[in-house]
């Protein structure tokens, strides 16, 4: 990775934290984060909340907004947000609109990733391996009950049921008993109209994080900085929201325990998945790895930036400390304003 591109000029970021979603406070953990370093890159930050009520708020006041008059002055905007009302378009739509700079993929690629089951066709699509799936939604579920269930029985058992568009494992309930799956169901479809169902995949966990390449590194044939993969270690059965942000709950291996080969497999999926989904600035892609068997599970356009996230120690291990790499991110976004406006 080249360091062209990464200056010394100052730049005024507005860091968005919260959000409408389950995952607001962990949204306001990774805020907290993404503002340490930038200020220690020496950015001044400005800190917006998104109330669970849906208000913007700066300094606790609510925000008035007019397109095209951008937000607060700022060169650029980070929205720190994870899943509904941050992470899927709608507030990439809303920056849009104010003519702003911001981190991050646009509307279409949010929508899309955090469909998982919008996703996983259009994987399908571009041949990417992945696990197996059924997406479920609410009303049909009423309507065919029956047929759902049946489609879900092909997958075998255990199974892994989830909302749709939801992160951070939220939701998620691992069904191993038939009897179990209509409440397990019920219970996804209390977060979202849409479930999805996964068939159980063998192997590692192992993930990869990309990073988008500057305009003055294009010219060294670099599309986008792809991680070293890491390895997944975690105590119970599988990698539930606990592990996932409890200190000390999850171990990141690096390199991780597969082979050479698996882990180009990876880093060249990881790859083509980001560019697929036509992602900008950053993702983390997530996979199951059984000996050279690769598959995708799932693309996440704004990972989690708390201390215990996995991103961000992807990129540290790879080569690419947490402030250079949220410096970068800042600098990837005003490029691609600069060449769309």
């Amino acid at each position: 990775m080249h360091a062209a591109g990464s200056t010394t000029d100052t730049l005024t970021v507005v860091v968005l934290g919260g959000g409408r979603s389950s995952e607001h406070d962990v949204s306001l953990s990774s805020a907290a984060s993404v503002t340490a370093g930038l200020l220690a890159c020496g950015h001044d930050v400005l800190g917006v909340e998104i109330g669970r009520d849906g208000v913007w708020r700066h300094d606790g006041e609510g925000l008035g907004m007019t397109p095209g008059k951008g937000l607060l002055g700022a060169d650029v905007v980070f929205p720190a947000l994870h899943g509904p009302f941050g992470e899927d378009g709608t507030v990439q739509g809303l920056l849009e609109t104010l003519d702003v700079a911001y981190v991050g993929a646009g509307v279409a690629a949010s929508a899309v990733s955090l469909d998982k089951v919008l996703f996983k066709r259009l994987m399908a699509a571009v041949g990417v391996p992945q696990v197996d799936y059924v997406g479920i939604r609410a009303e049909r579920y009423a309507r065919s009950r029956a047929q759902a269930l049946e489609e879900i029985a092909r997958l075998g058992l255990p199974v892994f049921v989830k909302p749709a568009h939801l992160g951070s494992s939220v939701g998620i309930v691992k069904v191993s008993a038939a009897d179990a799956l209509e409440q397990a169901l019920e219970q996804a479809f209390s977060h979202d109209p849409l479930a999805i169902v996964e068939a159980t995949a063998h192997g590692v966990e192992v993930e990869c994080g990309v990073l988008g390449t500057l305009d003055d590194e294009r010219d060294h044939g670099e599309e986008a900085f792809v991680s070293q993969p890491g390895e997944i270690v975690f105590p119970g059965e599988w990698y539930d929201f606990h592990a996932k942000y409890s200190p000390g709950a999850m171990e990141l291996r690096m390199p991780a325990g597969i082979s050479a080969s698996a882990a180009q497999r990876v880093r060249t999926l990881a790859l083509d998945a980001f560019l697929a989904v036509g992602c900008e600035g950053l993702a983390r892609v997530d996979f199951f790895v059984d000996g050279e068997r690769v598959l995708v599970n799932e693309l996440n356009t704004m990972p989690g930036f708390t201390p215990t996230s996995v991103y961000a120690k992807l990129m540290e291990v790879s080569g690419v400390p947490y402030p250079q790499m949220v410096d970068r991110l800042c600098r990837l976004a005003r490029e691609r304003h600069r060449r769309f406006t």
